[in-house]
């Protein structure tokens, strides 16, 4: 499934336009991506939580000379799915 496909499926669900379904969803990934650069986690009862992470810089080698390289400190967005999401991806 893609955004589009969850744009669609949003606005069948709750009779929408897709183009409100489509803000609808926008406004959401954006106010989580927002979110996370302030440093602040998003909590989703049941669906899971956003956060960022710092990574610490590290060596490590370039693929393709085997050379030794610096990788420059960073933070990164992670997702930790929540017990409810976990439970009913593991259904059979």
């Amino acid at each position: 499934m893609n955004k589009q496909d969850l744009v669609l499926q949003l606005a069948n669900k709750e009779q929408l336009t897709q183009k409100k379904a489509d803000e609808i969803v926008s406004t959401t990934l954006e106010s989580i991506m927002k979110a996370l650069s302030k440093g602040e986690k998003v909590t989703l009862v049941g669906f899971g939580t956003f956060e960022a992470r710092k990574r610490k810089e590290r060596k490590g080698r370039n693929p393709k000379t085997g050379e030794e390289i610096q990788i420059p400190a960073s933070i990164a967005p992670k997702f930790s799915a929540g017990k409810q999401f976990k439970s009913s991806v593991n259904r059979k």
